[in-house]
């Protein structure tokens, strides 16, 4: 499966209960209603003839069109196929109707899900932002119907905590969704926190009765503090800043996360060791990946466990080799070990581990690609600093490298290295020392000059099968 048809796992607050937005009618050569959701609770009404054949391309241009979308801005969205269980951007050729005929079939392959959940299970179509639509041209949109569609997404990412952020990131942006839902009415006691700012910091993390314990004073701190964030929005902006400016100033705060427009996976790490009886116990975490690189996320304290670039990190996926074993994504990267550099290796066992290899390796192409066209004119050269593999940076690191240390600070962004269960090599000069079991393939000694990556076409082998 290619980059763009990888796997998203959904936001759990997220209500849909009005599922089934792709018509299942036996004469599909009348016309059908189906219905796009956007992030917001709102929807885009289409009426389709021909369902069964209809694509994506198709469908995404009568939706651009309902929405007044401009032609120079039309690569910002995609559309989704969406679950509580699995989340799919789909490519511009797929046929939606065909892909809901094969939903179960991808819930079994890349989801942990149960027999009943899946049998109960009814995907929807979402028109949201496209994963591959480049951070540094999103700031350039001055269309303020696009602004507020990429707003609605961002902001549900933000307080379901899909984007962990700190308190002075969720107070600003906070505030700066007070200004547009409210203007200038400061009254927000009979107002929601939860439509404002994370629900995990609105609930608080000390259990029910310290929650109905504290919950005056802490609603009272929160509405205090984003009433004075307001204030300074006022005060820099003016009385009624444009919304255009507040949309652009909460998707400018939202770009300094490094993982905002991610595509999400789930999967699990292992935990540390504290005895004999924590061990083969797992946590639960998000996987994030963009064009800049991978972020894997604690989904319970709501904060990044590791956040590493392209540059940083070698990755590969192995199967099971025994039934009971997991599918597990592979990533190395630097570290320390009692002031000794070691090479650390974290396991992620998930069932969308080839598909978060995949997605990585396109997004990898993708970067290079943008970044290599001065060098594609030099004759087929290759300077020194541009050769990855098979030579000196290849016995050091695999792809990229000797690269620099991780360092860790009091962020909820920042790396949390020592709280991982890792494996450790050792670079002794001249390859890399196994301090592990073997296993049956390694990315060590993988040619990241010649990329070897191909495609895993789930939706046409299922359509064919």
């Amino acid at each position: 499966m290619e980059g763009d048809d990888c796997t998203f796992q959904p936001d759990s607050s997220d209500d849909h209960s009005q599922r089934g937005s792709v018509a299942s009618s036996a004469t599909l050569s009348r016309a059908q209603d189906v219905l796009i959701y956007l992030f917001g609770e709102s929807a885009v009404h289409l009426t389709v003839e021909g369902l069964g054949s209809v694509n994506v391309q198709e469908l995404a241009r009568s939706v651009r069109e309902a929405l007044n979308i401009p032609e120079c801005v039309q690569d910002v969205f995609a559309l989704w196929l969406c679950s509580p269980l699995l989340d799919l951007q789909l490519k511009a050729r797929h046929q939606p109707y065909k892909l809901c005929r094969q939903w179960q079939d991808l819930l079994y392959r890349f989801t942990e899900a149960s027999e009943e959940d899946i049998s109960q299970d009814e995907p929807y179509l979402q028109f949201r932002r496209n994963v591959f639509y480049p951070k540094s041209k999103e700031l350039q949109i001055e269309d303020e119907a696009v602004l507020r569609l990429l707003y609605e997404e961002a902001r549900s990412h933000i307080l379901t905590g899909r984007y962990p952020s700190d308190p002075e990131h969720w107070t600003g942006l906070g505030a700066l969704s007070l200004a547009l839902d409210e203007g200038t009415n400061l009254d927000i006691r009979h107002k929601s926190l939860s439509s404002f700012l994370p629900a995990h910091v609105v609930m608080g993390s000390g259990g029910l009765f310290s929650t109905l314990r504290g919950k005056s004073s802490r609603q009272a701190g929160l509405e205090q503090s984003l009433l004075e964030a307001y204030k300074k929005i006022s005060t820099s902006a003016g009385d009624s800043p444009a919304p255009t400016q507040l949309l652009h100033q909460y998707l400018n705060t939202c770009h300094t996360l490094p993982y905002y427009g991610c595509a999400f996976f789930l999967g699990e790490i292992d935990k540390p060791a504290q005895g004999i009886l924590q061990r083969g116990k797992r946590k639960a975490v998000n996987v994030g990946i963009c064009l800049e690189g991978v972020y894997v996320m604690d989904v319970k304290e709501k904060h990044v466990l590791l956040g590493l670039r392209f540059s940083e990190l070698s990755w590969d996926h192995s199967y099971p080799e025994e039934e009971g074993d997991s599918h597990i994504l592979w990533l190395e990267f630097d570290g320390e070990e009692d002031g000794t550099p070691v090479n650390k290796l974290l396991k992620i066992y998930s069932k969308q581990a080839e598909l978060m290899s995949g997605f990585i390796e396109f997004c990898v192409e993708l970067k290079s690609a943008s970044e290599g066209g001065a060098a594609a004119g030099m004759d087929g050269e290759v300077s020194q600093s541009q050769q990855p593999a098979g030579q000196e940076g290849s016995k050091k690191n695999g792809r990229g490298g000797r690269r620099g240390m991780l360092s860790r600070q009091n962020s909820v962004v920042c790396n949390r290295v020592h709280s991982l269960n890792t494996i450790s090599y050792v670079d002794n000069g001249k390859e890399i020392k196994r301090l592990k079991p073997k296993r049956a393939a390694s990315f060590f000694t993988r040619q990241a000059s010649a990329p070897s990556y191909s495609a895993v076409q789930v939706t046409e082998s299922l359509e064919q099968g």
